[in-house]
């Protein structure tokens, strides 16, 4: 695996895969309908919702530029309500079949791509059925936004169920968050409600760009899914007490470390080698 793809490059997290990937030595090329903040790596205008424009992207960027060996497809309106809901809908599972397809017809095998922990039942006005939350009980979406990406997780099914030899990887990201963003932390620790609607959860973006380049990296086929969190909460309050206040009726396991992640990483460690580098304690 030698040249990447990655779309929705210009983004939070595509800058920090685009970064990780070059730093290991990968060629990569920026994919984005936004022209990057700094320019860290070739730079294609792509919308990814004309299927034309896709495979001519995968297929070459230009004549100097021809064929990939893997996608990190990034590229999505980010979150709810951004957007009317059919937009974001209609962009997300679009975009999303686009690369699938495209890369299915030119054989690109090598496919990861930014699910979401949404598809997890956020914002949880419905409690959680157990915690720490995992990869084992059915998606759970309140929004066209974790529909759209609930449906790309089974649109993977497919497309491997097709091809046996494929690879697309849904990495579900928890809330992505940069070094500078840890200074707001503080507003959360008075008020247990204000990021009860994750379990507390995020995700450095450096540590996505891990994620994301394991992923690629990791000899397996078919459709999976990993939850990719960081280790511990945004909460200095421990879990025992959080899951009390904000939900008294969901079991918290003995064991569960007091500020230890409760969207569960344990199968993206497992299974990826991924391990949270970066804490917000830590800054």
């Amino acid at each position: 695996m030698r040249r990447v793809v990655v779309t929705g490059g210009s983004g939070k997290a595509g800058r920090a895969c685009i970064k990780d990937l070059i730093e290991h030595g990968y060629e990569v090329v920026n994919v984005d309908i936004a022209p990057p903040a700094e320019s860290l790596c070739p730079f294609t205008h792509v919308d990814l919702t004309d299927f034309g424009q896709t495979i001519e992207v995968l297929s070459a960027i230009d004549d100097r530029i021809r064929g990939v060996d893997a996608v990190a497809h990034l590229a999505a309106i980010p979150a709810p309500g951004l957007y009317p809901n059919a937009v974001t809908f209609k962009n997300n599972i679009l975009s999303t079949y686009n690369i699938f397809e495209a890369a299915r017809r030119l054989g690109v095998k090598n496919v990861v791509w930014a699910s979401s922990e949404t598809v997890l039942g956020l914002p949880f006005d419905t409690p959680p059925p157990y915690a720490p939350l995992d990869e084992e009980y059915p998606g759970r979406p309140e929004t066209a936004y974790s529909l759209s990406k609930l449906l790309g997780e089974e649109m993977a099914k497919q497309f491997c169920r097709w091809d046996p030899a494929q690879k697309i990887i849904g990495l579900r990201l928890s809330n992505i968050m940069e070094p500078e963003q840890y200074a707001t932390f503080d507003r959360f620790q008075d008020d247990a409600t204000l990021r009860k609607w994750n379990l507390w959860g995020y995700v450095d973006a450096r540590d996505v760009a891990q994620a994301i380049r394991k992923a690629l990296e990791a000899p397996i086929t078919g459709a999976e899914v990993f939850i990719i969190a960081n280790a511990d909460t945004v909460m200095r309050r421990p879990n025992a007490e959080l899951m009390a206040e904000i939900f008294p009726s969901v079991p918290l396991p003995e064991g569960v470390s007091p500020h230890e992640t409760l969207l569960s990483i344990a199968k993206a460690q497992r299974v990826l080698g991924y391990q949270p580098q970066y804490s917000w304690r830590d800054q």
